[in-house]
């Protein structure tokens, strides 16, 4: 395996193990080992409301017994239909606590769309924002649920704010008494009910939760993911981050279903013993006041949220010194915005420069980070310990010299078990090589360097063909990122009478910079200087913000669903 990680982590961080042992228990039970060290400190904060993690383990072992008063048993599945709350964490590892499996929705998810998720998995209870109640009401009979249990974003909320909420948003809420409803309140108070043992002895093969891929094309699936997933995930990000301490404050605003607020957000911060700072909301509109208000030495998010950073005159001379660890995921982050994060944080006090991060939902979220104090441009970094990565030619098994582009292709305990009810894919997806190791093969274009960096290129789905060349959009955007007036950038390819297809660029500009004639040459000039003339984009067109998937990533598949409409419409 000529291109597993040849240098080892130690060379690159001070201290850090190449090699961890995991332990064969649940996700319950690793929280459960961080809250008996600490069990004093803050678990959680949300909007001022504070609980040690004593407090929370008390409150899962609550949750846990009206589950089982419900008659939920180990292995059965119970969605989560939730945005960040109190209620939806300690839903998620009760549901762990008694060895049943959390199906993770997105709340804003469509009917048809909760519908599949519920039948899919085969839930029988649900836990969901009460927002939500109208499409689970019009497709409860069509699925095989039991009960709903529902939750307001306010259940938590401080009392004056929970007042408040009440008189504004709350009001919009109205549920009708229904034998298969349950309210949160009455939901906890069934704990009581269940005087019996709950067995903690779960293993680390098996399922812990469902979640669904997060891509911006292709049919979401449903992602089976372990104990042992989410426990190697959360070993290894506090080793790879090398910099998070007891009592950090995080900033924990990546959504709950998805691996990413999950996996790292939740069960890496909680494992470590920080204090979760949760938001059932983000605007980037109020990012500064968040910044402000709780200091965070920890921010993890998509390269939008670094963007919105960059836009927000409020932090202008704010002193960022209390941030320590800058994480980005979720998206490819080009040199260019990197560069620019990494003058902003350093021009505001903060001693330390964004980290890219890489992974898929396939291995739960990051398997590749940034060093701490170290970058070469244009990588993703390493490897996590005990993690894998080779490169191969594309849809074959065979492995590629360092420096050649092919498909990443990753092995490690944070690897998926497999997509849920999709043998077909599942085999697509994990394949066995000649080493004898199984390996997930991600679907993404990258070569790796002799000392193990790992250099993302782009989706396979995503590379244009064009009179016969491949052109790939990450690269044009990256060019385009360099230009000193753009912002951010999104390539699509679109059809040509004669080329098959072309590129077309969307550019978001700078804050307080007009798009005209002028700005237009500009661009141009600098793609052509900069790019072979078979890849500069055939048109351009300015906008003032790019389409973003329900997590984040810029939709660039919206883009061209846009363009595909535009052509119809000429044609008609």
């Amino acid at each position: 395996m000529n291109n597993n990680v040849k240098t080892p982590w130690y060379s690159f961080y001070d201290g850090v193990r190449e090699h961890l042992d995991y332990p064969d228990n649940s996700l319950y039970e690793l929280l459960k080992e961080s809250a008996d060290r600490h069990p004093e400190y803050t678990s959680y904060n949300y909007f001022g409301t504070k609980n040690t993690y004593k407090g929370l383990l008390d409150r899962i072992d609550k949750c846990a017994r009206a589950f089982k008063s419900l008659g939920v048993a180990a292995g059965d599945k119970v969605s989560i239909c939730m945005p960040n709350t109190p209620e939806a964490i300690i839903s998620f590892y009760a549901i762990n606590m008694i060895g049943a499996v959390a199906n993770m929705i997105h709340p804003l998810s469509a009917e048809p769309e909760i519908k599949t998720f519920l039948n899919l998995s085969e839930s029988k209870f649900i836990v969901a924002i009460d927002l939500a109640y109208n499409k689970i009401d019009h497709i409860f009979s069509e699925t095989g649920l039991r009960s709903a249990i529902l939750v307001s974003v306010a259940d938590s909320m401080p009392i004056h704010m929970k007042c408040l909420y009440k008189l504004t948003k709350g009001r919009k809420v109205s549920i009708p008494k229904s034998d298969r409803i349950i309210m949160w309140n009455d939901f906890i108070g069934l704990g009581d009910k269940f005087t019996g043992k709950i067995d903690h002895c779960h293993k680390g093969a098996e399922v812990a939760a469902i979640l669904y891929s997060g891509g911006t094309s292709g049919d979401p699936k449903g992602i089976e993911l372990t104990n042992l997933n989410f426990n190697a995930l959360a070993m290894q990000g506090i080793e790879a981050c090398a910099c998070l301490n007891e009592k950090d404050k995080i900033l924990s605003i990546m959504p709950i279903f998805h691996g990413f607020g999950l996996g790292i957000c939740i069960h890496t911060a909680l494992y470590k013993g920080m204090e979760a700072i949760i938001l059932p909301q983000f605007s980037i509109n109020t990012f500064h006041t968040l910044i402000k208000k709780y200091k965070p030495n920890v921010i993890a998010g998509v390269p939008t949220l670094y963007e919105a950073l960059l836009k927000n005159k409020k932090l202008d001379g704010y002193d960022l010194s209390f941030l320590r660890c800058v994480i980005s995921g979720g998206d490819s982050l080009s040199i260019s915005l990197k560069n620019k994060i990494d003058d902003f944080l350093h021009s505001h006090g903060a001693n330390t420069q964004v980290r890219e991060g890489y992974g898929l939902t396939e291995c739960v979220t990051g398997s590749c980070l940034t060093p701490i104090n170290y970058y070469r441009e244009g990588s993703i970094g390493i490897p996590y310990p005990d993690t894998y990565y080779k490169i191969v030619s594309p849809q074959t098994t065979k492995e590629l010299p360092y420096g050649e582009e092919g498909e990443i292709v990753i092995n490690g305990p944070t690897v998926m078990k497999g997509y849920l009810k999709d043998e077909e894919e599942t085999t697509k997806a994990l394949r066995l090589h000649e080493d004898g190791l199984i390996w997930l093969h991600t679907g993404d274009l990258g070569y790796m360097d002799e000392d193990g960096f790992v250099y993302f290129k782009q989706r396979l789905k995503r590379v244009i063909v064009s009179s016969g060349y491949n052109i790939y959009p990450q690269y044009i955007e990256n060019i385009i990122d360099s230009h000193p007036d753009v912002l951010m950038s999104c390539v699509i390819g679109i059809d040509h009478p004669y080329k098959t297809q072309v590129a077309k660029a969307f550019i978001v500009l700078k804050n307080g910079i007009s798009p005209d004639v002028g700005k237009l040459n500009s661009i141009k000039a600098h793609c052509e200087k900069n790019l072979a003339k078979y890849s500069w984009p055939f048109e351009y067109e300015f906008r003032e913000e790019l389409p973003k998937t329900l997590v984040g990533k810029v939709a660039y598949n919206e883009l061209v669903k846009e363009e595909t409409q535009k052509k119809w419409r000429e044609i008609s």
